[in-house]
């Protein structure tokens, strides 16, 4: 469930690429957040009809704070989610999709390292990994006047977005329910990517209707197929298994630009990609017990 549902993101890329070229950013994510709120709404009833024997043991008002929390922390996420997907709409009309899928999976390896400003260790395999991925990103990233394009840039800024995106998640997730937090959060991005679409562009709804095929399978797919699966799949698989199979989506991102787009890397690119997926893997296997930073007799 979880190789299918790097599958679904990673052709994401595609929707995300083809939809540019009909709509804007901002039209197109106002679109798909809208989509994938809308699709998780009817999750949250059947989940919540599957969950009532368990919420029968707390009390009115724990539900109710649980149902606040989840509210508040969707709404979080949604405002990170919105400026990190922009980010990463906008680069994608500049570069490919499978330069875009690698440099937006670096957030794997920008996380922990973000933790380390809220006082969490950080493993030595880790910083190995960094390494790794600065120099596949030079090799993926710059051209031969050492310049980095604008793509990459932005969807670098959007790889930093959603690892800030990913710390919310992981402050929120275990004090509300999470398809409560998606549905929410996807409403709020769909609500501010609205706001800027109004300000920035001037959409039509017959280009909007152009569109359809890569905006409906980015909301209902991406966003509601996508998430529901990792939430399913989650529960019966160890984390760092479940983050190494979903950095997954990187390749396919690339698989996906090839097949369908048709699109080349050159060989320089190719071997960067192949050093950020590495880093990307070494990032999430355990350290052995002689390697931990903390040792405990």
């Amino acid at each position: 469930m979880l190789a299918l549902t790097s599958l679904i993101w990673g052709a994401a890329f595609v929707a995300q690429s083809v939809g540019m070229e009909y709509v804007g950013p901002f039209t197109f994510n106002a679109a798909r957040f809208i989509i994938g709120g809308i699709v998780l709404v009817p999750c949250i009833f059947f989940l919540g009809r599957s969950n009532e024997g368990v919420e029968s043991d707390q009390d009115e008002d724990e539900k109710r704070a649980r149902f606040k929390t989840g509210v508040i922390g969707g709404f979080c996420c949604g405002i990170f989610l919105c400026f990190a997907a922009m980010l990463q709409q906008i680069g994608v009309s500049y570069t490919s999709v499978g330069k875009a899928g690698f440099i937006t999976s670096l957030y794997i390896i920008i996380v922990p390292i973000l933790g380390l400003f809220i006082k969490k260790k950080v493993p030595f395999n880790v910083w190995i990994s960094v390494a790794i991925a600065v120099v596949g990103m030079y090799l993926l990233c710059m051209t031969e006047g050492l310049s980095i394009s604008k793509g990459d840039f932005f969807v670098f800024l959007c790889a930093i977005g959603f690892s800030f995106h990913i710390l919310v998640i992981d402050y929120f997730s275990p004090k509300a329910d999470g398809v409560l937090i998606s549905c929410v959060q996807f409403f709020t991005a769909g609500i501010i990517s609205g706001i800027f679409m109004f300000l920035f562009e001037k959409p039509e709804w017959s280009a909007v209707c152009q569109a359809w095929a890569p905006i409906l399978y980015a909301g209902a797919m991406s966003c509601g197929v996508g998430y529901t699966l990792q939430v399913v799949a989650q529960k019966n698989i160890e984390p760092a298994i479940a983050s190494l199979i979903m950095s997954l989506e990187s390749v396919f991102s690339l698989l996906a630009g090839w097949v369908i787009l048709g699109e080349v890397l050159k060989p320089k690119e190719q071997f960067g990609c192949v050093l950020v997926f590495a880093a990307i893997i070494l990032a999430q296997i355990p350290m052995p017990r002689w390697m931990a930073q903390d040792k405990k007799a």
